[in-house]
């Protein structure tokens, strides 16, 4: 039995860690998706744990159901959101109780997890990017780079006038050929335009395409990833199964990439990536910041049969990320272009107990359903 006895919150605007206790004497850690966190907190104590309060949480596909269920009147975003701070955290509980890390629950025994370095900016030139880029081969061994083109949702606009072309070219060039080239597009282009930047890449030795076309935009991207050779990716933004089916059953794309924390929770990432196997459809994970986003979709990728090449892995600091700092231990280690994976039962990590003090709290428990 996991029994739940208590939901709590502690937040602030970026990050929201999600603390569940279980009437047993179990506790385990999860956290909702970052950005605007304060706000899925709310969702959290609203819309969540009304349905999970002395609910059994043995069969997480059935409280996700149920939680899903009662609330199909607000199937957005933040819904999803809010769950994954639950469904994660009770993941940790299974995790302890059984004395194995989550990868272990779900049959990886890998100690490691191959990782491209994954650029977030597009306020960068072309010469500063490769610096970078080079810098973190020589100091963490990275094999694998990504790096960002056009504009988001751009419209076939650049970021200013020139610099997807320029920044293709003096990647690869400063770079060499020993090394794997992943561009993102974020939505920028048209499929015409996608195509266009496409055979580009495709000249230039670059192996991955994400999200050329608006996300919503199914038959662009479609059109995108049967017009090129190279692999299309894309679907970090979508949490409706039914859309996923549609990516999915119709060859939307040649990689899915669900977020797990947009997803609502590994249970439901699971989900995808079983139906993508089914159609032997790589799946890599999204995983944009050093929050437990990245450990999360580390353990889901050491245990997934159809895993992509590599897992996402955030290379900006605190000058981007300034809300990622002394959130928990112990921190991420990357070693010759991998990810170090513990097998600590749970998810391996001790939250930082001034950042919790810090936060803002908030718990919601129901005496009378236990």
């Amino acid at each position: 039995m996991m029994k739940i006895a208590s939901i709590e919150t502690f937040t602030n605007e970026y990050v929201c860690f999600v603390r569940v206790r279980t009437v047993e004497g179990h506790e385990g850690w999860g956290q909702v998706s970052t950005y605007n966190a304060d706000i899925t907190a709310k969702v959290v104590h609203r819309h969540i744990a009304p349905h999970a309060l002395g609910q059994d949480a043995s069969d997480l596909n059935a409280l996700t159901q149920l939680i899903l269920e009662r609330e199909h009147k607000f199937p957005g975003t933040y819904l999803y959101r809010a769950l994954c701070g639950l469904d994660t955290a009770l993941w940790d509980i299974k995790g302890k109780i059984a004395g194995k890390s989550v990868a272990q629950l779900l049959g990886s025994e890998a100690d490691k997890v191959d990782v491209y370095a994954s650029s977030m900016r597009r306020d960068i030139t072309p010469e500063q990017e490769a610096e970078r880029f080079i810098a973190l081969k020589e100091a963490f061994g990275y094999h694998s780079f990504k790096f960002r083109i056009g504009r988001e949702c751009g419209h076939d606009i650049d970021q200013w006038p020139g610099r997807t072309e320029a920044i293709i070219k003096h990647i690869r060039q400063s770079l060499g050929d020993e090394v794997t080239l992943l561009v993102d597009a974020n939505s920028a282009f048209s499929a015409e335009k996608a195509i266009e930047i496409g055979h580009m890449l495709q000249d230039y030795g670059i192996s991955h395409f994400e999200e050329p076309c608006p996300y919503w935009e199914l038959d662009q991207t479609k059109q995108v990833t049967q017009a090129l050779k190279l692999d299309v990716s894309g679907g970090e933004q979508d949490n409706n199964i039914n859309v996923w089916r549609q990516i999915i059953d119709q060859d939307i794309v040649d990689i899915v990439q669900p977020d797990v924390c947009y997803m609502g929770g590994i249970t439901r990432t699971l989900e995808v990536a079983k139906m993508a196997q089914e159609k032997q459809i790589p799946c890599t994970l999204h995983a944009a910041n050093l929050s437990l986003v990245t450990l999360f979709s580390a353990h889901l990728m050491a245990a997934m049969p159809n895993a992509g090449k590599y897992l996402e892995y955030s290379i900006e600091g605190l000058d981007y990320y300034p809300w990622q700092t002394g959130l928990f231990t112990p921190n991420f280690e990357i070693e010759k272009g991998q990810l170090n994976l513990s097998k600590a039962p749970g998810w391996g990590i001790e939250m930082d107990s001034q950042w919790l003090a810090n936060a803002d709290y908030q718990v919601s428990y129901n005496a009378s359903r236990f």
